[in-house]
Protein backbone atom coordinates (compact mmCIF):
# COMPACT_ATOMS: atom_id res chain seq x y z
CA UNK A 1 0.00 0.00 0.00
CA UNK A 2 1.03 3.46 -0.80
CA UNK A 3 1.07 5.13 2.42
CA UNK A 4 1.28 2.34 4.57
CA UNK A 5 4.83 3.97 6.14
CA UNK A 6 3.07 6.91 7.00
CA UNK A 7 2.98 5.95 10.88
CA UNK A 8 6.25 4.18 10.60
CA UNK A 9 8.64 6.89 9.47
CA UNK A 10 10.74 9.04 11.44
CA UNK A 11 8.03 11.90 11.51
CA UNK A 12 4.89 9.53 11.91
CA UNK A 13 1.31 11.30 10.78
CA UNK A 14 -2.11 11.90 11.88
CA UNK A 15 -3.95 11.04 9.00
CA UNK A 16 -7.07 13.53 9.03
CA UNK A 17 -10.07 14.17 6.28
CA UNK A 18 -8.36 17.33 5.03
CA UNK A 19 -4.94 14.88 4.69
CA UNK A 20 -2.28 13.77 6.98
CA UNK A 21 -0.36 16.25 9.72
CA UNK A 22 2.51 16.27 11.91
CA UNK A 23 1.72 15.20 15.52
CA UNK A 24 3.64 18.03 16.50
CA UNK A 25 1.24 20.42 14.00
CA UNK A 26 -1.52 19.78 16.69
CA UNK A 27 -1.15 22.06 19.48
CA UNK A 28 -3.98 21.78 21.31
CA UNK A 29 -6.24 19.09 23.35
CA UNK A 30 -7.59 15.98 21.11
CA UNK A 31 -11.00 14.77 21.62
CA UNK A 32 -10.71 11.30 20.87
CA UNK A 33 -14.10 9.66 20.77
CA UNK A 34 -16.57 11.46 19.54
CA UNK A 35 -19.43 11.61 17.00
CA UNK A 36 -20.19 14.67 14.76
CA UNK A 37 -22.47 13.04 12.07
CA UNK A 38 -23.50 9.13 12.86
CA UNK A 39 -27.05 7.76 12.33
CA UNK A 40 -28.22 4.71 14.11
CA UNK A 41 -31.64 4.56 14.26
CA UNK A 42 -32.33 1.81 11.89
CA UNK A 43 -30.42 -1.43 11.80
CA UNK A 44 -31.62 -5.48 11.30
CA UNK A 45 -33.69 -6.47 13.76
CA UNK A 46 -33.30 -3.88 16.13
CA UNK A 47 -36.25 -1.43 17.62
CA UNK A 48 -36.30 1.88 15.88
CA UNK A 49 -34.78 5.32 18.24
CA UNK A 50 -35.73 8.53 16.87
CA UNK A 51 -32.82 9.69 19.42
CA UNK A 52 -30.21 7.73 18.00
CA UNK A 53 -29.01 9.81 15.25
CA UNK A 54 -26.80 13.10 14.91
CA UNK A 55 -27.01 15.15 12.13
CA UNK A 56 -26.59 19.04 12.90
CA UNK A 57 -23.83 20.00 10.99
CA UNK A 58 -23.62 23.58 11.53
CA UNK A 59 -24.11 23.62 15.13
CA UNK A 60 -21.58 20.86 15.56
CA UNK A 61 -19.39 23.25 13.24
CA UNK A 62 -20.15 26.21 15.85
CA UNK A 63 -19.14 24.39 19.19
CA UNK A 64 -16.04 22.66 17.53
CA UNK A 65 -15.27 26.16 16.52
CA UNK A 66 -15.79 27.52 19.81
CA UNK A 67 -13.84 25.30 21.66
CA UNK A 68 -10.89 25.74 19.00
CA UNK A 69 -11.25 29.33 20.57
CA UNK A 70 -11.65 28.99 24.49
CA UNK A 71 -9.74 25.73 25.31
CA UNK A 72 -7.12 25.21 21.85
CA UNK A 73 -9.46 21.91 20.90
CA UNK A 74 -6.98 21.07 18.19
CA UNK A 75 -8.54 17.47 16.87
CA UNK A 76 -11.17 15.46 17.05
CA UNK A 77 -11.59 11.50 16.22
CA UNK A 78 -14.58 10.99 14.59
CA UNK A 79 -15.93 6.89 15.25
CA UNK A 80 -19.22 6.60 13.01
CA UNK A 81 -18.05 3.70 10.76
CA UNK A 82 -19.37 1.59 8.21
CA UNK A 83 -23.10 1.37 8.54
CA UNK A 84 -23.47 3.89 10.96
CA UNK A 85 -24.22 7.16 9.00
CA UNK A 86 -20.47 7.96 8.55
CA UNK A 87 -20.42 10.96 6.05
CA UNK A 88 -16.89 12.20 4.71
CA UNK A 89 -17.62 14.68 2.88
CA UNK A 90 -19.63 16.61 5.90
CA UNK A 91 -16.50 15.85 8.03
CA UNK A 92 -14.60 17.38 4.78
CA UNK A 93 -17.29 20.46 5.50
CA UNK A 94 -17.23 20.50 9.83
CA UNK A 95 -13.29 20.58 9.68
CA UNK A 96 -13.20 23.25 7.02
CA UNK A 97 -15.69 25.36 8.84
CA UNK A 98 -14.30 25.06 12.37
CA UNK A 99 -10.62 24.79 11.81
CA UNK A 100 -10.60 21.72 14.01
CA UNK A 101 -8.79 18.44 12.34
CA UNK A 102 -10.67 16.00 12.31
CA UNK A 103 -10.03 12.18 11.67
CA UNK A 104 -12.61 9.34 10.23
CA UNK A 105 -13.11 5.75 10.98
CA UNK A 106 -13.41 2.80 8.88
CA UNK A 107 -14.29 -0.64 10.43
CA UNK A 108 -17.72 -2.59 10.78
CA UNK A 109 -19.29 -1.28 14.32
CA UNK A 110 -21.79 -4.59 14.87
CA UNK A 111 -23.84 -7.50 13.77
CA UNK A 112 -27.24 -4.79 13.42
CA UNK A 113 -25.51 -2.52 11.54
CA UNK A 114 -22.87 -4.71 9.31
CA UNK A 115 -23.69 -4.41 5.52
CA UNK A 116 -25.47 -8.05 4.43
CA UNK A 117 -22.78 -9.24 2.60
CA UNK A 118 -20.28 -8.66 5.18
CA UNK A 119 -22.27 -11.04 7.43
CA UNK A 120 -20.99 -14.37 5.54
CA UNK A 121 -17.67 -12.89 4.39
CA UNK A 122 -14.57 -14.41 5.31
CA UNK A 123 -11.88 -12.37 7.08
CA UNK A 124 -9.90 -11.96 4.14
CA UNK A 125 -12.48 -9.98 2.24
CA UNK A 126 -13.32 -7.76 5.13
CA UNK A 127 -9.61 -6.86 5.48
CA UNK A 128 -9.72 -6.03 1.85
CA UNK A 129 -12.43 -4.30 2.30
CA UNK A 130 -10.91 -1.76 4.98
CA UNK A 131 -7.62 -1.57 3.40
CA UNK A 132 -9.66 -0.37 0.18
CA UNK A 133 -11.19 2.11 2.04
CA UNK A 134 -7.80 2.66 3.71
CA UNK A 135 -6.30 3.64 0.74
CA UNK A 136 -8.67 4.60 -1.57
CA UNK A 137 -11.34 6.96 0.53
CA UNK A 138 -14.50 7.29 2.37
CA UNK A 139 -17.83 7.59 0.52
CA UNK A 140 -16.69 8.00 -2.85
CA UNK A 141 -14.07 10.97 -1.59
CA UNK A 142 -10.42 11.30 -1.27
CA UNK A 143 -10.80 11.54 2.57
CA UNK A 144 -8.92 9.04 3.85
CA UNK A 145 -9.64 6.96 7.32
CA UNK A 146 -7.09 7.79 10.62
CA UNK A 147 -8.98 5.20 12.47
CA UNK A 148 -10.08 1.83 12.68
CA UNK A 149 -13.24 1.83 14.56
CA UNK A 150 -15.35 2.16 15.69
CA UNK A 151 -15.45 -1.71 16.43
CA UNK A 152 -18.01 -3.52 18.56
CA UNK A 153 -20.30 -6.63 19.20
CA UNK A 154 -24.26 -5.98 20.23
CA UNK A 155 -25.12 -8.89 22.75
CA UNK A 156 -22.97 -10.06 25.57
CA UNK A 157 -20.51 -12.46 22.97
CA UNK A 158 -19.55 -11.84 19.92
CA UNK A 159 -21.17 -13.29 16.98
CA UNK A 160 -19.22 -15.56 14.39
CA UNK A 161 -19.64 -12.74 12.32
CA UNK A 162 -18.59 -9.86 14.77
CA UNK A 163 -15.32 -11.80 15.27
CA UNK A 164 -14.39 -12.25 11.61
CA UNK A 165 -14.83 -8.34 11.59
CA UNK A 166 -12.64 -7.79 14.54
CA UNK A 167 -9.96 -9.82 13.02
CA UNK A 168 -9.90 -7.83 10.06
CA UNK A 169 -9.60 -4.41 12.21
CA UNK A 170 -6.59 -6.66 13.64
CA UNK A 171 -5.23 -7.45 10.14
CA UNK A 172 -5.95 -4.50 8.18
CA UNK A 173 -4.38 -2.05 11.60
CA UNK A 174 -1.55 -4.20 10.92
CA UNK A 175 -1.24 -3.61 7.17
CA UNK A 176 -1.77 0.24 7.46
CA UNK A 177 -0.35 0.74 10.88
CA UNK A 178 -3.68 2.73 11.44
CA UNK A 179 -4.93 2.28 14.84
CA UNK A 180 -8.38 0.62 16.23
CA UNK A 181 -11.25 1.89 18.39
CA UNK A 182 -13.30 -0.61 20.24
CA UNK A 183 -16.87 -0.10 21.62
CA UNK A 184 -17.45 -0.51 25.34
CA UNK A 185 -19.61 -2.76 25.12
CA UNK A 186 -17.29 -7.05 25.46
CA UNK A 187 -14.30 -4.48 25.62
CA UNK A 188 -12.41 -6.70 26.86
CA UNK A 189 -13.57 -9.77 24.47
CA UNK A 190 -12.52 -7.45 21.72
CA UNK A 191 -8.41 -6.86 23.04
CA UNK A 192 -8.39 -10.36 23.40
CA UNK A 193 -9.14 -11.49 19.76
CA UNK A 194 -7.47 -8.04 18.43
CA UNK A 195 -4.03 -9.01 20.37
CA UNK A 196 -4.60 -12.84 19.25
CA UNK A 197 -4.28 -11.53 15.59
CA UNK A 198 -0.73 -9.82 16.67
CA UNK A 199 -1.62 -6.67 17.11
CA UNK A 200 0.28 -4.62 19.45
CA UNK A 201 -2.14 -3.56 22.83
CA UNK A 202 -0.70 -0.15 22.24
CA UNK A 203 -2.04 0.28 19.06
CA UNK A 204 -5.96 -0.03 20.81
CA UNK A 205 -8.07 2.14 22.80
CA UNK A 206 -11.05 0.60 24.62
CA UNK A 207 -14.16 2.62 24.91
CA UNK A 208 -15.16 2.85 28.76
CA UNK A 209 -14.22 -0.93 29.46
CA UNK A 210 -17.92 -1.74 30.07
CA UNK A 211 -19.58 -2.07 33.48
CA UNK A 212 -16.81 -4.04 34.96
CA UNK A 213 -15.04 -1.45 37.29
CA UNK A 214 -11.62 -4.14 37.06
CA UNK A 215 -11.77 -3.25 33.85
CA UNK A 216 -9.53 -0.22 32.87
CA UNK A 217 -6.89 -1.63 35.04
CA UNK A 218 -6.64 -4.60 33.04
CA UNK A 219 -6.84 -3.07 29.52
CA UNK A 220 -3.66 -0.71 30.60
CA UNK A 221 -1.58 -3.25 32.47
CA UNK A 222 -2.13 -5.15 29.07
CA UNK A 223 -0.55 -1.74 27.40
CA UNK A 224 -3.80 -0.85 26.03
CA UNK A 225 -5.86 2.73 26.62
CA UNK A 226 -8.99 3.19 28.00
CA UNK A 227 -10.94 6.55 26.45
CA UNK A 228 -13.53 7.26 29.17
CA UNK A 229 -16.52 9.33 28.15
CA UNK A 230 -19.88 9.69 29.88
CA UNK A 231 -17.84 11.45 31.72
CA UNK A 232 -19.73 11.54 35.73
CA UNK A 233 -18.98 11.15 39.24
CA UNK A 234 -17.98 6.90 38.45
CA UNK A 235 -15.58 7.83 35.08
CA UNK A 236 -13.89 10.80 37.69
CA UNK A 237 -12.91 7.91 40.27
CA UNK A 238 -11.89 5.91 37.18
CA UNK A 239 -9.40 8.55 36.08
CA UNK A 240 -8.12 9.12 39.65
CA UNK A 241 -7.33 5.59 40.20
CA UNK A 242 -5.69 5.07 37.43
CA UNK A 243 -3.42 8.00 37.34
CA UNK A 244 -3.01 6.77 41.42
CA UNK A 245 -1.84 3.79 39.89
CA UNK A 246 0.68 4.97 37.24
CA UNK A 247 -1.49 4.68 34.13
CA UNK A 248 -2.20 8.34 32.92
CA UNK A 249 -0.05 7.45 30.35
CA UNK A 250 -2.51 5.17 29.16
CA UNK A 251 -5.50 7.38 29.22
CA UNK A 252 -7.90 9.13 27.45
CA UNK A 253 -10.86 11.28 28.14
CA UNK A 254 -13.79 12.75 25.61
CA UNK A 255 -16.64 14.01 25.79
CA UNK A 256 -18.78 11.01 23.52
CA UNK A 257 -21.22 12.71 22.14
CA UNK A 258 -23.50 10.39 19.63
CA UNK A 259 -27.01 11.78 19.62
CA UNK A 260 -28.48 15.53 18.58
CA UNK A 261 -29.89 15.33 22.12
CA UNK A 262 -26.67 15.88 23.74
CA UNK A 263 -25.47 19.43 21.87
CA UNK A 264 -25.66 22.12 23.08
CA UNK A 265 -28.38 23.54 20.94
CA UNK A 266 -30.40 20.64 22.19
CA UNK A 267 -29.52 21.25 26.22
CA UNK A 268 -26.56 18.82 26.58
CA UNK A 269 -23.52 19.03 27.61
CA UNK A 270 -21.94 19.60 24.29
CA UNK A 271 -18.30 18.83 23.14
CA UNK A 272 -17.39 20.83 25.81
CA UNK A 273 -18.28 18.93 28.97
CA UNK A 274 -14.85 17.64 28.98
CA UNK A 275 -13.06 21.15 29.34
CA UNK A 276 -15.93 22.40 31.44
CA UNK A 277 -17.12 20.11 33.86
CA UNK A 278 -14.52 16.74 33.97
CA UNK A 279 -10.97 18.79 33.91
CA UNK A 280 -11.43 20.84 36.49
CA UNK A 281 -12.87 18.15 38.67
CA UNK A 282 -9.59 16.31 38.05
CA UNK A 283 -7.77 19.87 38.86
CA UNK A 284 -9.74 20.17 41.91
CA UNK A 285 -8.33 16.75 43.05
CA UNK A 286 -4.78 17.81 42.89
CA UNK A 287 -4.09 16.74 39.61
CA UNK A 288 -1.08 18.47 37.35
CA UNK A 289 -1.44 20.82 34.12
CA UNK A 290 1.47 18.61 32.94
CA UNK A 291 -0.50 15.13 33.49
CA UNK A 292 -3.71 16.60 32.17
CA UNK A 293 -1.79 17.56 28.94
CA UNK A 294 -0.49 14.36 28.94
CA UNK A 295 -4.11 12.39 28.70
CA UNK A 296 -5.63 15.49 26.79
CA UNK A 297 -2.86 15.80 24.14
CA UNK A 298 0.31 13.52 24.48
CA UNK A 299 -1.26 9.83 24.61
CA UNK A 300 -4.54 10.46 21.98
CA UNK A 301 -1.59 11.74 19.10
CA UNK A 302 0.86 8.78 20.68
CA UNK A 303 -2.24 6.25 19.89
CA UNK A 304 -3.11 7.73 16.39
CA UNK A 305 0.25 7.72 15.38
CA UNK A 306 0.96 4.28 17.23
CA UNK A 307 4.43 5.83 18.81
CA UNK A 308 5.96 3.59 21.42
Amino acid sequence: MPEASLVTREAPLVRTVSGPCTPSSVNGAVLPREHLRSDMRWAAGVLSDPHRWLDEEQEVTRELCGLRQSDRLGLVVELSCIGTGRDAASLARVTAGSRVAVVAGTGFFAGPFTPSWALDADVDALTRHLLTEIEDGLDGTSARPGVIGEIGVWGDEPTPAEERCVAAAARASLASGLPVATHHRGGLTLLEILLGEGLPAHRVSVADAGTDPSAPRKIVERGGYVCLTSLGADRLRQALDLIDAGYAHRLLLSSGLSKVSEIERYGGGGYSHLFRTFLPRLREAGISEETISLITHDNPLRWLTCME
